[in-house]
């Protein structure tokens, strides 16, 4: 059997630089992070709602933290939010809205694209089987 040498010669040693080089960049640039989303809200002040975190902050309005866990109240919020993803025609926001159920009082929460789709969530929380009021705080962006 004839033995193959391997020699390093300046051309392989370039190439080897070249290699060691390369993935030592690919690790350096795999580690660096995205703006941070501060940034990004003060370029955007549509996007900024501290203020409605403040708000949420104290006890005056409810919170999904506030969710009653019997199986009655569980079973209303869950079947409100089928309904509402199962609906195509609502927006993103409307799909991620608040609903909270307390003793059959639903409270729908957060923002929605226009007046027709906050009544069509309320609509939709109204027609669901074991809800005794909906308390409809959900907000329009467009008038």
């Amino acid at each position: 059997m004839k033995r193959v040498s391997m020699r390093f010669t300046p051309l392989n040693s370039i190439g080897l630089a070249a290699i060691s080089l390369t993935a030592a960049l690919i690790l350096t640039v795999g580690n660096v992070q995205a703006e941070p989303t501060s940034l990004m809200l003060a370029a955007n002040p549509a996007v900024e709602n501290t203020g409605h975190n403040a708000r949420d902050s104290g006890n005056a309005t409810l919170t999904p933290e506030d969710q009653k866990e019997t199986p009655g109240d569980i079973k209303i919020t869950t079947a409100i939010r089928k309904a509402v993803i199962k609906n195509k025609s609502l927006s993103l926001d409307a799909h991620n809205a608040k609903i909270i159920t307390r003793d059959g009082v639903v409270t729908l929460r957060g923002p929605v694209e226009n007046a027709a789709e906050k009544l069509k969530l309320q609509t939709i929380a109204e027609k669901t089987r074991g809800v005794k009021q909906v308390d409809n705080q959900l907000e329009t962006k467009t008038p």
